[in-house]
């Protein structure tokens, strides 16, 4: 994936100035900035949530901005974006939640009689259990915590086949030990199933110790791109 010069802007300010780098799969990507610097926007950008104004959008060696409609929908069904809110219905079960997501890839009989095949039942479980979820199937999602919730979405994201996963601040208000579960289902998965993982937080130590890759942003600009490790001290003033 290729981003060449892109720039958002809403009608009170621009947000995103020119922004151009290249992503690969299985790397897991810490999009870092102060409040308002267009972590948010970014995602919802690369995730074609939202439009851009200018820029180029490379993958597979085409221009997605380019192409028509239903080659774009194409494509945003492999890159799924995470919001801070799973958003998952409370009273459904986390295999349920899963077995939602696979409703795009079953045969339309099975569609129109709304009624899901036992292999389908046990292919999202290797998905919860991919996220360490396998023992949480019967359980409403309701009853999960908050981490629990955002490795169910990370399953749903899985059993999609998406191609990317754009999680916007997935750990906020969680516990320290859901956040570090989380963010190491986010690490692993990355690495393990090639998936490209972006990921806009507020906490630099997470970047540092989770990431494969830290991009800095400052009022809509990329002021850094380097292999996540410690920021110095210098580095953290160009983002905060």
């Amino acid at each position: 994936m290729i981003v060449r010069h892109l720039e958002k802007a809403y009608p009170d300010h621009p947000v995103l100035k020119g922004l151009s780098f290249q992503a690969d799969p299985g790397e897991f990507i810490a999009i870092v900035g102060a409040s308002g610097s267009g972590k948010t926007t970014l995602l919802r950008c690369l995730t074609l949530q939202e439009s851009w104004d200018k820029g180029e959008y490379i993958y597979d060696g085409n221009n997605v901005l380019e192409g028509n409609p239903l080659s774009r929908l194409k494509i945003r069904r492999k890159w799924v974006f995470l919001k801070e809110d799973p958003g998952l219905t409370p009273k459904k079960t986390a295999i349920e939640s899963v077995l939602e997501a696979r409703w795009s890839h079953m045969p339309l009989w099975r569609k129109v009689i709304r009624k899901s095949s036992m292999d389908e039942h046990v292919y999202s479980n290797d998905f919860l259990e991919k996220v360490g979820l396998l023992d949480k199937g019967s359980e409403k999602v309701e009853k999960l915590s908050g981490g629990e919730k955002q490795r169910v979405a990370l399953a749903r994201a899985l059993i999609q086949e998406a191609k990317m996963i754009a999680a916007d601040d997935p750990v906020k208000g969680l516990d320290p030990q859901s956040v570090n579960r989380v963010m190491e289902d986010f690490r692993n998965v990355a690495k393990r199933e090639k998936v490209l993982l972006v990921c806009a937080m507020q906490q630099l130590d997470l970047a540092e110790r989770y990431a494969t890759r830290i991009i800095g942003l400052s009022e809509g600009r990329i002021v850094m791109d380097i292999p996540a490790r410690k920021l110095t001290a210098k580095e953290k003033e160009l983002i905060l």
